[in-house]
């Protein structure tokens, strides 16, 4: 009978008509997850949750520092917090004394211990220690600074760039708050898993006999994940990709260029690793069907027709580098070397130098990932216009007039009962920032580049964005990075500063990221009914902790791990590679030392990239006509030319084996799994997400306390590369190139 009750529930919620709106949500995953009760007499900003969130922050901050220079990168997750304080909170809560403390001096009281552990507490203390995975791209910059271009770089100007970038994308995040977290068809895939979790953690679930609880399940895949992930972390590395053509043929260029799933096509090549898929591509679970399968088109399209048409007709000399690369060469195939071109006193281009050295060469597959790149930034702006332009301009008319009450759905009802926001709070941090931001441009000039035009150039173009964003994250759970036409816009405006490109991403890309991690965090607090005066007050306190942990240890693993950042210096198995800050680097490179006037326009090789901005444009359009034309044509309604052209720019450091495992997994479990088991997706879908994240996190921190802090990487075996034992698969293949460890073509 109790299985049965949970079927008609299910089956009630994914029943609706739009007269049902105001007593439920439009969005059938929204109906099937979050609940539409509200329990207003649960306490929020406890003693509990600011110890427990406190202190999460502060480890989950130094951990996930800690381990971002891995050859496979692996975050801690908020899962991982999830848990954890779930179990400390229950202790807390039976343990702790419930008498009121009075503060000295004050007239505010307090309870150690003011009943049960409850949801509402538990996701502020995730929220809080979230914060903490939220590294400053400051970092990144010391990193580069340090490592790359053999500089000092100041701990204090990558403290104060830091958090002001990510504060001053707090206030953005007021501007939209009223069209992204009140309008019910903004429903937020991510927010919506969370939903699940937290009440998979939470709700009593009674076990039905052959079945088992949310919480049992949570746990089994957890140990499941934990035990599994000692193999692709210790063992067997080279699991993450397994590529069959080049063990077949070891001698062959061509083959292993197919082949390969980390320097090649990948065809035929598979990944075991979800952790890893999971940090370069993303969550396949959150991700709606039409997102995957636009995704997959374009990621076809680009790498299986394109890419190969344009290396095997040698288009402008492709044989003669790598075909999957993200490094820059010379015109003799090797990588280009910096120091060559790069005057040390002032950081910018000898151009002397540069025309007596090479011009600066791309990859085939690097050259069509910034013309995609291209395309999808206008194809954002012009789907922005198109598809939600009428709504946004509604929604920016009544920003003043509360209408949530009268016109939202249930759950705009339920939280008409707390006190929103006040925008003068928003206005407030945007104003603090830009007045602590101009000083410090200029007394740190040499080491940020950026004049004070420049912040507010990055403001204005960063409300824009933020909105783009937030459209495709509300959505489809897709996210945008906007790096590219970031660094093509100030290189052209600051040609030759390389710093000024990477600040001015701090004070855009990265102040847009915050923006949207807020607006997620208050659609959350939106389903579950918490006070967003409460998530604003703890994220705004987290992203100041995290902003000091991050540059700290930072700055302590570049100084004591010897020769972090170079893998070619690096023992064998050691995992401090950085892959991520290598590409940062090359982009610096490219767009700040040389530049796109002698990259791209006018006086560069890859021109004709710059046509793809046209092509953007016309295809959204397009694809908008069709939809008015043939309304009733689902599939062409679900046609969405930036997520379509939006995948290629995760390679690299995102590579063909991880993006096919997260398609894979995605139509499983999103088309195939909820049209035939919905019950079982309403119950397990979202929670299976979170729990796979769990094992690996936990096993990740003792591994490299216990092993990797001693210098022990793991058994010396054939499987404990890195790689996919694919080495000639980034080799040239032009006649006369003479690359180390690649044959010679005549």
């Amino acid at each position: 009978m109790e299985e049965k009750a949970v079927a008609k529930d299910i089956s009630d919620r994914s029943s609706f008509s739009r007269s049902d709106e105001i007593n439920d949500s439009p969005v059938e995953e929204v109906r099937l997850t979050v609940p539409i009760t509200d329990d207003k007499t649960l306490p929020v900003l406890t003693f509990r949750t600011w110890v427990l969130g406190l202190n999460s922050c502060m480890l989950l901050a130094f951990l996930n520092r800690y381990l971002d220079y891995r050859q496979n990168p692996v975050s801690i997750t908020s899962e991982c917090i999830q848990i954890l304080t779930l179990f400390a909170g229950k202790l807390m809560a039976a343990t702790l004394p419930a008498k009121t403390i009075r503060v000295p001096g004050t007239r505010w009281t307090f309870s150690m211990n003011p009943g049960a552990f409850n949801i509402k507490e538990h996701v502020l203390i995730t929220i809080l220690a979230s914060s903490g995975s939220n590294a400053p791209t400051s970092v990144t910059i010391m990193t580069i600074v340090k490592v790359f271009y053999h500089r000092e770089y100041s701990p204090l100007v990558a403290l104060l760039l830091g958090q002001i970038s990510m504060l001053i994308g707090f206030g953005y995040a007021g501007i939209f708050m009223k069209l992204f977290v009140d309008s019910p068809k903004m429903w937020w895939p991510s927010s919506v898993s969370q939903v699940s979790f937290y009440r998979a953690l939470h709700e009593a679930d009674v076990r039905i006999r052959g079945k088992v609880t949310r919480q049992q399940f949570v746990v089994i895949v957890s140990v499941a994940s934990f035990t599994y992930y000692i193999v692709p972390n210790y063992f067997f590395p080279s699991i993450s990709a397994l590529s069959f053509v080049c063990w077949i043929w070891k001698n062959s260029v061509t083959a292993q260029q197919i082949g390969s799933g980390l320097r090649g096509l990948g065809l035929g090549s598979i990944g075991l690793d979800y952790t890893t898929m999971y940090n370069f591509v993303g969550n396949p679970f959150n991700s709606p069907p039409f997102s995957i399968i636009n995704s997959m088109v374009g990621f076809v399209l680009f790498l299986y027709v394109i890419v190969p048409i344009a290396y095997w007709t040698n288009s402008q000399n492709a044989k003669r580098f790598p075909l999957f690369s993200s490094h820059l060469f010379d015109a003799d195939g090797r990588q280009y070397n910096v120091s060559r071109v790069l005057d040390e006193k002032s950081l910018t281009l000898n151009r002397q130098k540069y025309n007596s050295y090479s011009q600066v060469y791309l990859s085939v597959l690097y050259a069509y990932k910034y013309a995609f790149g291209y395309a999808c930034v206008t194809a954002v702006l012009t789907h922005v216009i198109l598809y939600h332009g009428r709504s946004a301009w509604n929604h920016f008319i009544e920003t003043y007039r509360d209408h949530r009450q009268q016109n939202g759905d249930i759950h705009n009802r339920l939280m008409s009962k707390y006190c929103t926001i006040p925008q003068w709070w928003f206005y407030t941090v945007i104003i603090l920032s830009v007045v602590i931001t101009i000083p410090s441009l200029v007394i740190f000039k040499q080491q940020l580049q950026l004049p004070v035009l420049g912040l507010f150039f990055a403001i204005f173009t960063c409300v824009i964005w933020t909105f783009c964003g937030a459209v495709f994250s509300a959505t489809a759970n897709q996210g945008f990075d906007t790096t590219v036409i970031q660094e093509l816009t100030m290189a052209y405006i600051l040609p030759g500063r390389p710093l000024a490109l990477e600040t001015f991403r701090a004070y855009n890309n990265i102040s847009m990221l915050q923006a949207l991690y807020l607006l997620s965090n208050l659609k959350l607090g939106h389903y579950l009914k918490i006070p967003p005066r409460s998530i604003f007050l703890i994220q705004v306190v987290g992203e100041v902790i995290t902003s000091f942990i991050h540059v700290g240890v930072g700055w302590w693993l570049l100084s004591t791990i010897k020769n972090i950042c170079e893998p070619d210096k690096l023992p064998k198995g050691s995992p401090w590679t950085c892959p991520s800050e290598h590409v940062v680097f090359d982009g610096t490179v490219q767009s700040g030392v040389v530049g796109p006037s002698l990259l791209f326009f006018p006086h560069g090789l890859y021109w004709w990239t710059y046509i793809f901005f046209a092509v953007g444009i016309i295809a959204t359009v397009a694809a908008w006509k069709l939809s008015r034309i043939f309304p009733h044509k689902k599939w062409i309604q679900g046609i969405s030319v930036p997520i379509l052209l939006s995948t290629p720019w995760l390679m690299p450091p995102a590579t063909p084996v991880y993006v096919w495992a997260w398609a894979g997994l995605g139509i499983f479990f999103n088309i195939y799994v909820f049209r035939k088991h919905k019950e079982w997706w309403a119950k397990y879908n979202y929670i299976l997400s979170a729990a796979l994240n769990v094992g690996p996190a936990f096993l990740i921190l003792l591994q490299s306390f216990a092993f990797q802090g001693n210098n022990i990487y793991g058994v010396d075996w054939w499987g404990l590369e890195l790689g996919d034992h694919c080495p000639l698969a980034s080799c040239p293949t032009a006649k006369g190139i003479v690359i180390e460890g690649c044959p010679v073509f005549h």
